[in-house]
């Protein structure tokens, strides 16, 4: 189906009757109904139901088939199909097979039985995006997966000590947290990422890897606490305020309802709430 051809539908059914007569034929299923029967049910004189028979008609929005002295109209579903088709097929970034699941269960869906993976980037893997894992995993209470890499980490590179330790104060955990590189999240082994997040400009700016499952995107820019002079406590209060800034913005992630974390609303949901918090 064609645009000029979606437009003929569209303005056909913009009738009440016209909209009233080809929901009745859809009900009615493969057997159709002949006009008479179609008027009775619907209150419809015969002038004014011819009328709008032949509209319907000629938008091929219906069949018709002579059985005597009586045309016997059915719902064309074949084109009704057409028109889904035609009106899905840039859904979801042009993935119509991910709208599937919505079309045939308009409601609110209900919140995974597996944990959201979510994967922080920044340049070294060293500040910000471990504070985004840890912290995640802690508010997230198993709803979340929370990962984190670095676009080109230093050599023997490890997380900040001062990450770490205001991670430690605010009681989140911190074993098993290290620097690596975000090739190891581009294999089809590795944990396939619902939500990818970079948490400094560098690596927004970076051309990354291809993320098996295609994955949504978002950017939440955050300045590097580590970054520039100043006294140790200075720098730890930057750490600080960069965790109470992620927190912050983690909680109203967390807080989403269920159709807002699903597949098809994710990236839209994440990238909103950039300008939030």
């Amino acid at each position: 189906m064609d645009k000029a051809a979606a437009q003929l539908v569209f303005e056909s059914l913009a009738s009440g009757v016209r909209l009233d007569i080809f929901r009745l034929l859809v009900k009615t299923g493969p057997q159709g109904l002949v006009a008479g029967e179609i008027g009775a049910a619907l209150a419809l004189p015969p002038t004014n139901l011819s009328f709008h028979l032949k509209a319907l008609s000629q938008a091929q929005l219906l069949s018709v088939m002579q059985e005597g002295r009586f045309l016997r109209y059915r719902a064309n579903l074949t084109l009704m199909q057409g028109l889904v088709a035609f009106l899905t097929a840039e859904c979801c970034g042009g993935q119509p097979q991910q709208c599937a699941d919505l079309l045939m269960n308009p409601g609110p869906p209900a919140m995974p039985s597996t944990p959201l993976n979510v994967l922080f980037l920044c340049t070294h893997n060293s500040a910000r995006s471990i504070l985004a894992e840890a912290l995640l995993n802690h508010l997230g209470q198993g709803r979340f997966a929370a990962y984190s890499a670095g676009s080109s980490p230093r050599e023997n590179q490890q997380p900040n000590p001062l990450g770490l330790q205001v991670l430690n104060d605010a009681g989140i955990a911190t074993s098993g947290l290290r620097s690596k590189s975000w090739d190891e999240f581009a294999t089809d082994t590795a944990p396939h990422m619902d939500l990818v997040i970079t948490v400094c400009d560098n690596a927004a700016g970076e051309v990354c890897p291809f993320w098996p499952g295609q994955p949504a995107t978002a950017h939440w820019g955050y300045p590097d606490p580590s970054a520039g002079e100043g006294s140790e406590a200075e720098k730890l209060q930057a750490f600080r305020q960069t965790l109470l800034a992620l927190k912050r913005r983690l909680e109203l992630l967390i807080s989403l309802p269920a159709d807002k974390l699903a597949k098809t609303m994710l990236q839209s949901s994440a990238r909103d709430l950039a300008r939030s918090a």
